[in-house]
């Protein structure tokens, strides 16, 4: 006999909220419903009741780990709009600081990862040693969170060769975390266990889903906006995109792992070859009427920004997809089959960004019984 057992949304396992109504057998998943946000904080409106110059810190503002992914994402979509080309150095100071920034997030992602699984320890080992990325971005911008190094034609800050000595050296004693993190992973049996042949998804279904960046390269799927169709200065970078086949827990992790190794590979190279020149451009023109379309690789997975322009100072449409919208649809199917326990940690291997979901608690005055019910499900026994 099967029952229904909620989670969120609010709960330990969950960083942020999400509704799971998940029908288990004994221990096993046998089904389930979910409900999300989809992201939607009216922040799409928003953005066509300010000017293109402000929208550069409202879109920072749509993921707090990711804000110079949106930023780049949304400020390359209007310089698409105006026929811009930023000077080569703000492309390559581009491509540092979002490397810098996908650092970091894996990192986090991988502290998240091992405090799910009970292993507090590499969780706070990861989280300490993370501060040498921080510190980075934190020389390369002024702060550490909503960066605020883009602007329209470039970017606002350049970096000395004070600077470029401090990354270096800070680089250096990443590389050994990366290395002791990598230890971690293959050394460890009862962390293996945990996440070896644990919330499959198949390379064929992963197809049907749309699943983008590192949920997707686990999966076997060989794609990467970075290499397929290059922005900033990565047309210029020598890197490999990473590749699992077997689509489990495992493979998204070794994903992840390897692209740090990546990433470090890509900002000693723009460091390497950044050009000499202005970071930014002079004159701006008007944006044109018309329509634009970009799309950058986050850390998550593929984000897309639409923009629409009437001819003024403000947009007529912001369309935002975010990686998380499309890997979210795969968490269900990866439930599917496993213990309950293994649920959290399913969920965070694809590093879920949520947004926050409607419930009440109902106390039923004759049995003083609770419930936690969605929204809607409230307006149908309000109606009935």
């Amino acid at each position: 006999m099967s029952e229904v057992i909620p989670i969120g949304p609010f709960h330990p396992a969950l960083k942020e909220a999400a509704h799971f109504e998940l029908e288990v057998e004994g221990e096993k998943v046998v089904g389930g419903d979910f409900k999300f946000g989809y992201m939607h904080r009216g922040i799409e409106d928003l953005a066509t009741k300010k000017s293109y110059h402000s929208n550069i810190f409202l879109a920072e503002r749509v993921c707090g780990i990711c804000n110079t992914v949106h930023s780049t994402c949304y400020t390359q979509t209007v310089e698409a709009l105006m026929n811009l080309d930023p000077p080569q150095r703000a492309k390559y100071i581009r491509t540092i600081v979002f490397e810098t920034e996908r650092l970091a997030s894996h990192l986090l992602w991988f502290g998240v990862g091992m405090h799910e699984l009970g292993y507090d320890t590499a969780y706070m080992y990861l989280w300490r040693e993370r501060e040498h990325v921080m510190e980075i971005m934190e020389r390369l911008c002024g702060k550490r969170v909503n960066l605020g190094i883009n602007t329209l034609g470039g970017v606002r800050r350049d970096i000395s060769p004070e600077i470029i000595d401090f990354i270096n050296g800070k680089l250096d004693i990443v590389d050994k975390v990366i290395e002791k993190t990598g230890k971690i992973i293959n050394e460890d049996r009862i962390l293996k266990s945990r996440v070896k042949n644990i919330g499959i998804l198949p390379k064929d279904e992963a197809k049907k889903l749309c699943v983008v960046g590192p949920t997707a390269r686990g999966s076997g799927i060989d794609i990467d906006v970075r290499r397929d169709e290059p922005y900033a200065a990565y047309s210029k970078m020598d890197f490999q995109v990473p590749l699992e086949e077997s689509g489990d827990i495992l493979s998204r992790v070794l994903v992840r792992f390897k692209e740090l190794i990546e990433s470090t590979k890509i900002i000693r190279q723009s460091i390497k070859d950044l050009p000499r020149g202005p970071i930014s451009l002079e004159e701006l023109p008007f944006p044109n009427k018309g329509e634009a379309f970009g799309r950058v690789e986050g850390h998550r997975g593929e984000l897309v920004y639409y923009i629409k322009s009437n001819g003024t100072n403000r947009p007529e449409r912001v369309k935002i997809r975010t990686p998380s919208v499309v890997n979210n649809s795969s968490l269900l199917y990866m439930m599917l089959g496993e213990k309950l326990a293994d649920v959290p940690i399913i969920i965070a291997s694809i590093d879920p960004c949520f947004s926050c979901t409607d419930r009440v608690t109902i106390v039923e005055n004759k049995s003083n019984s609770r419930k936690t019910v969605l929204l809607s499900q409230l307006k149908r026994r309000r109606n009935n």
